[in-house]
This record gives C-alpha cells, structure tokens and sequence, in this order.
C-alpha cells in the first residue's frame, strides 16, 4: 500500500482537496444546490460501485435496484428501533450477507443469463416486499421518522461516493483487481493460474452491493415514506449501467466522469420534458454504442496525453 500512495502522491493530494472543498461546500451553497450536489453522489456512487464489480468482471448486472431498495428498507424497518448511523451500517451489512447468498447461487451464469437473472431479481423482490407488506403488515407504505437535515445527507453521500471511488482505485491497483481483470478476459485461464474465482466474485459482489444499499438507505432519510415501487424502481439499474458505460468502465474514474452529465440531463428534463427522461436514457445508450463504445474518460485521457506531449515539445524547441 505504501508503495501505491507513493506513486499516486499528487492525485491523491488534489483528490483530498476536491473533497474538502465539496465537505465546506454548504456553508455558502443554497438548499437546491445543496440537494442537487447529493443525488449526484448519489449516482457516481452506485455508478462506481456497480463497476467496481460488473465493469471488471464483465458480468453485466441489472440488480442495482435491488439492492438499493434492500438499503431501504433496512433502513425504513430498523431506524425505529436503533440510532440512524446504526441502521446505515444495517442496510450494507444485510445487503452484503444477501449479496453472499446470491452471488453463490447465481454467479455461475454468464453472458445473458446472469443479465436477465439479475433484472428478473429486482421484481422478485419488489413483489415479495410488496405481498408481505399487504398481507402481513396490512400497509403499502412505510413512514420514515428522521430529523436527519439534508446537510447531513449531503455530507454522508459525500463520503460514501469517496470511499467507493478510492477503494475501487485501490483495489484495481492490487492483487485482486488483477484477479477481477483476469476473470473478465478469460475466467477458464484465471481459473487454471490458481485465482481462487469464486471467491473473488462472490466478495467483489457483495462489497459493491453493500456500497449501492447504503446510498439506497441514505437517500431514503429524505423521504417522508417509501414503499415498495419506491425503494424497488429498475429505472435505477439502467441509469447507473448507461452512466457507467458513457464515463468508461475501463477506468475507475470513468463512472463519476459519466455519471455527472447523466445527472445534469436528468435535472433539465425533470423540468423541461418530466415524461422523455426514459427517451433520453434509450438516447445515450445508442451513442454510447454507436459513437463512444469505449466511454469519455479514455477519450479524456488520450486527449491529455496528447496535449502533455505538445507542450513538452514546445518546451524543449523553446529550450
């Protein structure tokens, strides 16, 4: 570890300084601002993380709204009983032991079957939570009783967004990041160089299912009640995938780099066009695959190599 913050000094340091200035950040932003700044780490969070795992491994996964929605009804269930940070630390942890469970059961799959495994799992549990709920509960709804100020939702998604970017940079600098990459170009091979795959995937899953439920259970301090079409939407699943794929899976930093234009669209059509958000989503997935099948951020880096060059050259002629 020392070895790699040593080599990673500066981006490290401006990466600090990036996050202190967002942490100070509401002490002179506006409310909307303010709120505005929080689903966005909200998104290059769940867009991390779900490359983190998926965007390594190319096991492409459509539960991200499962597990988001598993964060909130942790939460919803047990802030009642228990201090809110407590029931924040909750909603990773089921969220990583059901992960457990089904990564064991299901990661086995590949290509198409895992796609439409994981899309069918999300309205399995939706429709569990929903029958219980009815049935057993005799309520749809579940009402949230917080006085947790948006700041403090603000500065929570701050640091989940944080960890989840650094720990996917660390962990892609490390040995298990290789084991990922390796498993996503031929599993068969990694498997027969002695990586222990199952292992692997099955951790890898539920760490970052547990950093999705978190944002899933954050967020939801924000309603004043959820129920089972809130906490359980698939319009999650796709806009995290579409985010991850527009930044570029192939870099760690590629998903907050698609995640913040994803972001800044949504907010302009929820107020200009609030019925063509989906339209717009189909949108950016045809020019991602048609245009920039590779995402923005290798094109933002081979953009900066090539300007680097040209100022060393001028350098050295003007040298």
């Amino acid at each position: 570890m020392p070895e790699i913050i040593d080599k990673n000094r500066w981006l490290i340091g401006a990466f600090v300084l990036v996050g202190a200035a967002l942490a100070l950040l509401p002490l002179v932003a506006s409310s909307y601002t303010i709120s505005f700044l929080l689903l966005m780490f909200a998104n290059v969070a769940l867009a991390t993380a779900w490359s983190f795992f998926s965007g390594a491994t190319r096991y492409i996964s459509l539960a991200t709204a499962s597990f988001f929605g598993i964060g909130i009804y942790t939460l919803a269930i047990t802030h009642v009983y228990i201090p809110v940070g407590l029931a924040l630390v909750a909603a990773a942890v089921i969220s990583f032991l059901v992960a457990i469970v089904i990564g064991l059961s299901t990661l086995r799959l590949r290509g198409v079957y895992f796609v439409v495994f994981t899309f069918g799992l999300t309205e399995l549990v939706h429709q569990v939570i929903n029958w219980w709920e009815i049935k057993i509960n005799k309520t749809a709804t579940r009402y949230i009783f917080s006085d947790v100020s948006n700041v403090t939702i603000y500065l929570t998604l701050l640091a989940v967004a944080f960890i989840t970017i650094v720990g996917s940079w660390y962990v892609s600098q490390s040995r298990l990041g290789y084991a990922l990459r390796a498993i996503g170009e031929d599993e068969t091979v990694a498997r027969h160089t002695g990586i222990n795959t199952t292992w692997v995937k099955v951790l890898c899953f539920a760490l970052s299912a547990s950093a999705m439920a978190l944002v899933g259970a954050t967020l939801a301090l924000r309603y004043p009640y959820i129920d089972a079409s809130i906490a359980f939407n698939n319009s999650w699943s796709f806009q995290v995938l579409i985010a991850a794929l527009l930044g570029g899976v192939s870099r760690y930093w590629g998903p907050m780099v698609g995640a913040i234009p994803l972001v800044l669209l949504s907010e302009f059509l929820a107020g200009t066009f609030p019925h063509h958000f989906s339209i717009a989503l189909g949108l950016c997935f045809v020019v991602i695959v048609y245009f920039i099948p590779g995402g923005l951020a290798p094109l933002i880096e081979s953009y900066w190599y090539r300007l680097r060059d040209t100022l060393r050259t001028k350098k050295a002629a003007t040298a």
